[in-house]
């Protein structure tokens, strides 16, 4: 029998193990010069520089970068409901109203024409996800903010490394996040880094991190406890030396998978565009989750079906989309898989991936 193939698989090496011991004995082990240092290398390998904040997860990332920029009651922000319940959760959470919108149907980011049909006096902003590692549409939505006068966020939990037009996602909003979470294309065991417009942002982000201090018990504002420790730091920053060569794998394995697979939608690449391949995702019409059933049963491969649900269908979240139709977001919903595409893949991996989806395709068609 074949050896499972994982959808996922974390790479954590020895020089992960070595940074983690050379923080133990230094014993400065909660937020310290290890954070410090991740924040100054990411930022100048990923947002130019920008300002950056490390938290102690994508999720808080959202949550204080929104309220960093004054997201609260009354604001509306545009997400959209095919992705991880964070995007919504985080505009919720700040007091503020999710307003689902949309996909287009190619990459499965926000549709601009129906960002801009759901704008309202209390629209305080447009918060793409770049989904899968592809950048949204952020020439038209830039666009859009700029012409209504609201601001543009970014949700960049998938995305490191990604750009449009030579412009890297994380550069073009008010702020954006980037998650650490294990299974991203880099990780610090758990983590996540909100990158800012400006320093002002920046600064308002470090005190919500910090119970509303800058200063021991000078606290300014009410604030929470999102640090990111330098045990974690110090792992994301060895994985920060090695996250563009696993985005060359994963671009090569997304190559040879769109050069061999048949019978199913395989995902395109907008103009201008570098994915980066969080996800491989392809579209299966016919009985999609029979498909993924057979391929892990009788191929003993993995998959992912991210998301089966869409937000604005969630007990959590439906309250805010009462009678919504996203026919675009239900379609996407029914007959996305994403396959694996990660570093450890050998060659003959990907044959097998090739020849086993290849198999179900056809007897499905």
């Amino acid at each position: 029998m074949n050896d499972f193939i994982p959808p996922a698989k974390p790479i954590i090496g020895d020089e992960e193990r070595e940074a983690v011991d050379r923080v133990l004995r230094s014993g400065m082990v909660a937020q310290g010069p290890e954070v410090a240092a991740f924040e100054t290398e990411f930022a100048a390998h990923f947002v130019q520089g920008r300002p950056t904040v490390a938290v102690n997860s994508g999720t808080a990332g959202l949550h204080l970068g929104l309220l960093a920029v004054g997201v609260g009651p009354g604001d509306e922000v545009i997400v959209p409901s095919f992705t991880f319940a964070a995007t919504a959760n985080s505009v919720a959470l700040t007091g503020g109203t999710p307003v689902f919108v949309d996909i287009e149907p190619e990459t499965f980011t926000l549709d601009p024409a129906a960002v801009e049909a759901a704008i309202t006096p209390r629209t305080k902003g447009i918060m793409p996800v770049h989904l899968y590692g592809h950048p949204a549409k952020m020439r038209e939505l830039a666009a859009i903010a700029e012409k209504h006068g609201i601001a543009l966020y970014e949700d960049a939990a998938q995305a490191h490394g990604a750009s449009l037009d030579g412009k890297p996602v994380g550069t073009w909003g008010d702020f954006a996040m980037f998650s650490l979470y294990p299974t991203k294309n880099m990780t610090s065991g758990e983590g996540g880094m909100v990158t800012t417009a400006t320093g002002e942002h920046a600064r308002n982000v470090r005190l919500l991190r910090n119970q509303g201090m800058e200063k021991q018990y000078e606290n300014e504002v009410i604030g929470f406890n999102a640090r990111m420790t330098d045990i974690h730091a110090a792992i994301g920053r060895v994985q920060l030396t090695k996250v563009d060569a696993w985005t060359a794998d994963r671009q090569r394995n997304a190559a040879f998978l769109d050069g061999h697979l048949q019978n199913v939608i395989v995902p395109p690449v907008a103009s201008g565009a570098v994915h980066v391949y969080h996800q491989y995702t392809i579209r299966v019409a016919d009985d999609r989750d029979g498909f993924v059933n057979a391929l892990r049963d009788e191929h003993h491969i993995g998959s992912g079906v991210y998301y089966p649900i869409p937000n604005h269908r969630l007990p959590s979240l439906a309250r805010y989309a009462p009678g919504l139709d996203l026919p675009e977001t239900e379609r996407a919903a029914g007959v996305v898989v994403s396959l694996p595409v990660h570093p450890s893949l050998s060659q003959g991996d990907l044959e097998r991936i090739v020849q086993a989806v290849n198999a179900l395709a056809k007897a499905g068609s």
